[in-house]
């Protein structure tokens, strides 16, 4: 089974989202979808806005939409976007 390099980048509904609470929710999402490889980095928006940057590995014979789908349906979550899809080695 080979995996992808996925970056997928979350906006929050505000500013005042709490991040970490938003990270712990996704977190638990992407485990529940059996993957445990997960890497978040914050990227500033615009007027206190920031934007969360998930890293993680994807099986390459999952499909990502239904992630993509998963998240949207958080609470605080305004879009999702894939960012950056590689192919990883290993």
């Amino acid at each position: 089974m080979s995996l992808m390099a996925v970056k997928i980048k979350v906006m929050p509904t505000s500013p005042e989202v709490d991040l970490e609470e938003l990270k712990n929710k996704i977190r638990k999402r992407i485990i529940d979808s059996s993957n445990s490889n997960v890497k978040f980095e914050e990227e500033p928006i615009a007027f206190g806005l920031k934007a969360l940057i998930i890293s993680l590995g994807w099986p390459e014979d999952r499909e990502l939409d239904s992630l993509e789908e998963e998240l949207k349906k958080i609470e605080n979550v305004n879009s999702v976007e894939v960012i950056d899809i590689r192919r990883a080695f290993g």
